[in-house]
């Protein structure tokens, strides 16, 4: 792959950016982009390294019911993490629901507040 092509940010349409906030920052501890500008509707910037993830507090044209269980076979995004039994047990406090993957390697799924899927996976 090219070397000036990567990703920047991944955007997540939200119904309520203080209720995503309190998921993104508290449960993942990611950090908001203060540098966000007025865009002329509510959401935040996250940082993911030196990638983001832009929550967009707009309308979403997606359904809500009849999504896969299993984030895995949905559209998602997948989130390298440090230790996803400790991440389990901190989504398991908050009342989130997971699956852990199918292929038998240290990952889970869940579903954001709004119903957006995570694979969150554990690397080195």
């Amino acid at each position: 792959m090219p070397e000036e092509v990567r990703i920047h940010h991944v955007s997540l349409i939200v119904a309520d950016t203080e209720r995503s906030l309190v998921f993104y920052r508290g449960l993942l501890g990611l950090m908001p982009d203060k540098q966000r500008p007025d865009l002329g509707y509510p959401g935040a910037w996250l940082w993911v390294g030196d990638q983001q993830i832009h929550l967009l507090e707009l309308p979403n044209p997606d359904p809500l019911q009849g999504r896969p269980q299993h984030g895995g076979r949905d559209r998602h995004l997948a989130l390298a993490v440090k230790d996803v039994a400790s991440l389990a047990l901190r989504l398991e406090q908050a009342g989130i629901t997971f699956t852990r993957s199918r292929s038998g390697r240290p990952a889970i799924f869940c579903r954001d507040p709004d119903g957006n899927a995570l694979e969150l996976m554990e690397t080195a």
